[in-house]
């Protein structure tokens, strides 16, 4: 696109929008995103943006309400001052856990965010390890899903633990996710059954794979309690782990998640900087994701293939 290039943020994640921007050396566009007194949600685009091909960057994480309607206000706004294309690149998708009626009665909040975001005047949008892939057709634009993959491999891939490593989905549900690492690493796989018994708890039940004095790699798209990942790491020392690590794209984690991983039943728990993560002296290591949406944001704007950024085996 020959239009001139701009990138904005609002307030959820501003520090990975920062380092997006010195990763492909564009500096971060000036808005002005605050509350009013009675919590509505004030913007302003500070310069010009008219013609221009705008990306706006915004995980809608914690609170994902107030951090969607920023989202959706700052896309108005660009889109009333004649941006020539606006592309929402959104780190963290919220609410994509609700992808589907699994009971009477319910919403599927994911389809709603999904056509918010077009009415809102988006032309584009950019995710990272969305929870279900088949919410890239809750879309009526174009939606380019990016892997954290290659990330987590460059920090993985000559750690000595890996000769003796097996990768765990710590859920049936996410099988498909720990397939493609375990493949990518060239290690055997195993999974785990659970049960929840409310929505910060869970119970892990059973497992299959190899355990016994061997390395665990438990792969895991998101976490907030660590409910399933140290319910998972518990069964899997009793049943000889030599150590466990969880590996997961997103970390909203809270008070109780703290409490869990300060127990010591993980021995490493490696993310991403989509969402901000503080680690509070706990041995989480976060790894950045800027320079793979930096380079994902000048694909999308010379109208190249993002294709080769995530084209890794196993996917």
């Amino acid at each position: 696109m020959n239009s001139p290039i701009k990138i904005f943020t609002g307030n959820a994640n501003p520090a990975l929008a920062k380092a997006i921007c010195e990763s492909i050396c564009v500096p971060l566009g000036e808005a002005e995103v605050k509350p009013f007194p009675d919590g509505e949600t004030f913007v302003q685009i500070k310069e010009n943006i008219r013609g221009c091909d705008v990306f706006v960057i915004q995980p809608t994480c914690y609170p994902a309400n107030e951090r969607l309607m920023e989202l959706l206000i700052m896309i108005d706004a660009l889109r009333r001052a004649s941006a020539a294309r606006i592309t929402a690149v959104i780190p963290f998708f919220g609410y994509a856990r609700q992808d589907r009626k699994d009971r009477p009665r319910v919403p599927i909040t994911g389809k709603l965010v999904a056509n918010l975001l077009t009415a809102a005047g988006a032309n584009r949008v950019v995710a990272l390890d969305l929870h279900a892939q088949q919410i890239q057709g809750f879309f009526d634009i174009p939606v380019d899903h990016l892997f954290a993959s290659s990330v987590f491999y460059n920090y993985i891939k000559d750690k000595p633990y890996l000769e003796n490593a097996t990768v765990f989905s710590p859920d049936i549900g996410g099988m498909k996710a720990a397939s493609a690492v375990a493949n990518l690493l060239d290690l055997p796989i195993g999974f785990i059954a659970k049960r929840r018994i409310d929505a910060a708890n869970v119970k892990a039940t059973s497992l299959v794979g190899e355990v016994e004095g061997r390395n665990i790699i438990l792969v895991d798209d998101m976490t907030e309690t660590a409910g399933t990942l140290c319910s998972a790491a518990k069964l899997l020392r009793e049943n000889g782990a030599a150590t466990v690590r969880a590996m997961v794209s997103h970390c909203m984690l809270n008070e109780i998640a703290y409490e869990r991983l300060s127990t010591g039943v993980i021995d490493e728990l490696i993310t991403t900087n989509s969402v901000p993560v503080d680690a509070k002296g706990l041995p989480i290591t976060v790894l950045s994701i800027a320079e793979l949406i930096g380079k994902a944001i000048q694909c999308i704007h010379t109208n190249t293939s993002v294709t080769g950024l995530f084209k890794i085996k196993g996917y």
